[in-house]
């Protein structure tokens, strides 16, 4: 297990994270047309917001009409696709009054084939036998950084600075963070850290010793095996034998984020409703109350029901009518009240609960003090009645969707409908 050695935000314990995909976001595409939404996202409930990169994409090689966010033109430029610098500068102002972060995604382990640096620094890229430039795996609309050159290097973290003191950006979410290596990552965040307190720092990896540096990680074998289980390719015991491996391998301190869509699933896997089916507002109420940071992906509230394109313009449907604004907003409330729902917390027990009915039904109890969450998860197409078989469970708790009271025990009787979900705040007053 390992933790990181520097010091992590006093906030990360209680926050969540909303994915912006800014082209498909609006019919404009634009920071100012998406900064339109920040009283609303702010109603909801979210306090980071995760913009997918915002630099110009390069025009070589590229995929679509409008290419891949990923492939990066300019590290320290801004994609007038979406405005301008100060465009930015104006959304990052009023997501900081509004009381939101912004985090922006960082791509270090490639840039486009027309780069700027492939014209004043060629050598900070990778050759093939022949010499040219190398793509890594199939991507062929972007090539290879050599992370061994130490001129690279520093140009990379003289880049992030930039969005750190101009434009006062508050952390990074670093693109397949395990394919650049650990030792730059250490030198990136020592050098970027004293420009501001509190950045927050997400990988996208899995591979545990990027928490040296990381704060947070991806919870991607989870979102695999929940889709493993709604195609009936594994059972209750595989799920749970995930989270036992997580519990195991992974320090304590080590931030874990779950979800159930992002950018890369929706477009090529297709939406959380065509993964998960009528389980899918079940496993969205697993990452906002499990120990971790819950992700919301553009759209998610709506719901969005369709994939979106990734390498060209495909709006999100939005009808005026966010049918999932309230379930959020309801569950990331109770995120941030309750002290039981704090995430790496070493006050926080997590319990896993055992229903007379254990091949479908996920429970479980999360407890700090006398503060306790108590969730119940239907993960079968059938409606269900079942008991609670420990004796852990035993109080007066309310249900935070209709707002009733039910006093909890061993002998009570749980009913819900197919793909259903509880959750329960104690409340002995």
């Amino acid at each position: 297990m390992t933790g990181s050695a520097y010091k992590r935000a006093d906030w990360l314990a209680t926050t969540n994270i909303y994915e912006v995909n800014t082209r498909q976001y609006t019919a404009a595409g634009t920071f100012n047309a998406f900064s339109a939404e920040l009283p609303r996202l702010k109603d909801m409930g979210v306090e980071v917001l995760w913009f997918m990169p915002i630099h110009p994409i390069g025009e070589k090689n590229r995929k679509g009409a409008m290419g891949s966010y990923y492939c990066i033109k300019d590290f320290k430029a801004v994609n007038p696709e979406f405005g301008t610098a100060e465009d930015f500068k104006t959304l990052i102002k009023k997501a900081h009054e509004l009381g939101m972060k912004v985090i922006l995604d960082w791509v270090a382990n490639h840039a486009a084939w027309d780069n700027v640096w492939t014209a004043d620094h060629p050598d900070y890229f990778e050759r093939d036998a022949e010499g040219n430039f190398r793509a890594p795996y199939d991507w062929t609309d972007v090539i290879q950084i050599d992370h061994s050159s130490e001129a690279e290097q520093e140009a990379m973290i003289d880049a992030m600075k930039c969005w750190v003191t101009d434009f006062n950006i508050d952390g990074f979410r670093a693109d397949l963070a395990h394919l650049t290596p650990l030792a730059f990552w250490k030198k990136a965040r020592t050098a970027i850290e004293p420009l501001k307190e509190n950045l927050f720092w997400l990988a996208e990896t899995e591979e545990i010793n990027y928490h040296e540096v990381f704060d947070a990680s991806f919870t991607w074998e989870w979102m695999h095996k929940t889709e493993d289980y709604c195609k009936g390719n594994t059972d209750m015991n595989g799920l749970k034998e995930v989270l036992h491996r997580y519990y195991g391998a992974f320090s304590a301190s080590a931030y874990r984020m779950y979800f159930t869509s992002n950018h890369d699933e929706n477009s090529w896997n297709g939406t959380e409703y065509e993964k998960y089916g009528e389980m899918a507002k079940a496993f969205a109420v697993f990452s906002l109350t499990w120990n971790g940071i819950p992700l919301i992906y553009s759209g998610q509230e709506l719901p969005n029901l369709k994939k979106l394109e990734f390498f060209d313009k495909d709006v999100i449907a939005w009808t005026g009518n966010n049918e999932l604004h309230s379930f959020y907003k309801i569950l990331l409330k109770l995120r941030k009240r309750n002290p039981a729902l704090r995430a790496c917390d070493p006050s926080v027990n997590s319990f896993l609960v055992t229903p007379s009915i254990d091949h479908c039904v996920f429970a479980y109890l999360r407890k700090n003090g006398d503060n306790e969450v108590l969730v119940f998860l239907n993960l079968s197409s059938d409606a269900i009645s079942f008991t609670v078989k420990d004796n852990i469970v035993d109080g007066s708790f309310e249900d935070i969707f209709t707002g009733t009271m039910h006093n909890l025990n061993a002998d009570s009787v749980i009913e819900m409908p197919p793909g259903g979900f509880r959750v329960f705040e104690r409340n002995d007053k």
